[in-house]
């Protein structure tokens, strides 16, 4: 997860946490202007058992805002051609943002914006 971050958004990763009591793990990636994503992990946690192409209640999506439309394409065609699955294709949004959504390694929506 970490390395699909830094990939594809371009952030940076701060040193890994670890609790040895409980093996909690941890990563913040920090994405500039305050925006930051932490990435945890712990040995029992049971799985996801919602359906990614399905929404439920909860958190649904995180996005992640590009320059403008022709990042938005780029990013979507590379994500796409390293094959991850692309749950919406770049489009003009109701309330007028250009966006598309792909799937992280784990399965969360990535809305891409501009």
């Amino acid at each position: 997860m970490r390395a699909f971050y830094i990939k594809y958004f371009a952030c940076r990763a701060g040193e890994k946490y670890r609790n040895p009591k409980t093996s909690f793990e941890s990563y913040f990636l920090d994405f500039g202007e305050g925006a930051r994503l932490e990435l945890m992990a712990m040995p029992g946690i049971p799985g996801n058992r919602n359906d990614a192409h399905e929404q439920y209640l909860g958190l649904i999506h995180l996005a992640v805002k590009l320059a403008g439309p022709e990042e938005v394409d780029a990013l979507t065609a590379r994500l796409k051609g390293d094959g991850y699955a692309i749950v919406s294709e770049p489009r003009r949004t109701g309330d007028g943002y250009y966006e598309s959504c792909v799937l992280d390694p784990e399965g969360n929506r990535v809305e891409i914006v501009a």
